[in-house]
């Protein structure tokens, strides 16, 4: 018995050496790929990449191999970028060629490459132009979708006003305030914060975005070529992504029973109509898999991202009272206390606005951007990268590259002002990432943050409750995501 264990063991090792060199020898064969550490048999560069922090691993590699170089997740080649300049030339400067996506393991069961976010190809066109042009037809980047983000943002006070001033975590808060503006387009309403589906929905949405980031499902999208054949946390991501789409799922089957085709309501009924229109198209990709995947990215996107910025912003302005006290001065000033915030108001606050920048910018909410592919074999900067390769492009060192930024790591509003306290642009601020793949709701995000922080900031001071020094704003965990930390504040009316 253990004889025919040690020859199993000894079969399987031979044969994953064989995989593992076959390919390097394609991809030899294909072109010069760039260097990188040399991986192992079926573990790939285990031994360079701590699991828990695969972020951390890779800027160590980056120091040896400079700011391109390929890295193995287990069996699978990996091309990294770091820095502006060489991100900019792949997401910019060649755009077309580095449009491609890949899925995360983790999410790969889920999405299957379906979705706005994870599809390919025609499928991701479609899909992308018909997304953005229903965004802005409901008001994305206009004065309909600011009205409703001040509308939202006064029933958030009204919550906020009830915590008379004692301790409270705000994340729940932040998150069902922010993921009503986006449900009033994907689903026509708003949902109360008291309803108990919308808490659990919220719970799975704060859940599934900390999960994807926790250590497990770093090895696991690393070594999911082999793991994804035994049980483990890594099924825990889908469970809950697969409830979330369940309640689409639900929203869909409902609007499909009360759809008025001449008056659609909502992203949904937008969608069935155009299914409907393009139900004998070839490569239709509207069908109700793409409906409720692209819903999903939208709403997920649309909630934690901004609510996580926000939750950080409040971690920044208490840990720093001189840049709250700065804000409320510019606010004063500039909107008094007789009238709420509005986006017009946003040019005439410099300093707020590099704040709110600053803020994103330090979060580097998704250091690692979401995986990209080169759509063809790719000459890139003496390098060929063949087609269908997964790309790295690394958010967090374009952010933080101290070639762009001064002291990149610290908190500081003025890598946004010029030497007048003009608000200063700088092409190294990337986080909705940049190129083809940029983040579809940006106009949204950027708005919702200006008018959630004014309007806040308006009304209340953020009081901490410890020494501002002894705050800590090291993420809970940091993956796929930095997920700001759980804290309680009190809100002081001004």
């Amino acid at each position: 018995m253990e004889l025919a264990s040690a020859i199993t063991l000894f079969l399987v090792l031979y044969l994953s050496c064989l995989v593992v060199m076959s390919a390097k020898k394609k991809m030899s064969s294909r072109g010069k790929m760039p260097p990188g550490p040399t991986p192992l048999p079926i573990i790939g560069n285990f031994l360079q990449i701590k699991a828990a922090k695969t972020y951390q691993s890779l800027l160590k590699l980056r120091e040896k191999y400079g700011p391109v170089f390929t890295v193995y997740f287990g069996t699978r080649p990996i091309v990294v970028l770091c820095g502006h300049d060489v991100v900019k030339e792949a997401l910019i400067d060649r755009a077309e060629e580095f449009s491609g996506r890949k899925t995360m393991p983790t999410l790969e069961r889920t999405f299957q490459e379906h979705g706005v976010v994870f599809a390919n190809g025609e499928r991701w066109r479609q899909l992308r132009r018909f997304s953005l042009t229903i965004l802005r037809n409901f008001g994305m980047g206009k004065k309909t979708i600011e009205q409703r983000i001040q509308e939202e943002a006064q029933f958030l006070l009204e919550e906020f006003q009830k915590t008379k001033e004692k301790p409270f975590d705000p994340t729940f808060y932040l998150s069902c305030s922010v993921s009503n503006v986006i449900c009033s387009i994907v689903f026509g309403d708003r949902f109360d914060y008291e309803d108990k589906e919308f808490l659990a929905l919220m719970q799975m949405m704060n859940e599934s975005f900390r999960e994807m980031s926790t250590a497990w499902s770093q090895f696991y999208d690393i070594y999911a070529s082999f793991l994804r054949y035994f049980p483990g946390p890594h099924t825990k991501v889908y469970d809950i992504l697969e409830d979330m789409r369940r309640f689409i799922a639900r929203r869909v089957k409902k609007n499909q029973e009360t759809l008025d085709p001449n008056s659609p309501r909502d992203f949904i009924d937008c969608f069935l109509i155009q299914m409907e229109k393009a139900k004998d198209s070839p490569d239709n990709a509207f069908n109700v898999k793409n409906l409720e995947l692209t819903t999903l990215n939208l709403f997920f996107a649309g909630t934690e991202t901004v609510s996580s910025t926000l939750r950080y912003g409040f971690l920044f302005l208490m840990k720093d009272p001189k840049v709250q006290e700065k804000m409320h001065e510019e606010i004063d000033r500039v909107i008094g206390h007789s009238r709420a915030p509005n986006i017009e108001d946003r040019s005439k606050m410099p300093y707020v606005d590099a704040v709110i920048h600053e803020v994103q910018r330090v979060s580097d909410l998704i250091p690692m951007n979401v995986p990209h592919a080169v759509t063809r074999d790719t000459e890139f900067r003496g390098y060929v990268i063949p087609k269908g390769t997964e790309i790295y492009p690394l958010l967090g060192t374009v952010l933080h590259d101290d070639t762009k930024f001064k002291n990149p790591d610290a908190f500081n509003p003025e890598n946004f002002l010029d030497e007048n306290g003009h608000f200063k642009k700088n092409e190294a601020f990337v986080p909705f990432s940049s190129g083809k793949r940029i983040c579809l709701g940006e106009a949204l995000a950027r708005m919702e943050l200006f008018l959630f922080f004014t309007t806040i900031l308006q009304r209340f001071q953020l009081k901490p409750l410890m020494d501002p020094q002894d705050i800590d704003t090291t993420p809970q965990e940091s993956g796929f995501a930095n997920i700001p930390p759980f804290y309680q504040l009190r809100l002081v009316p001004r």
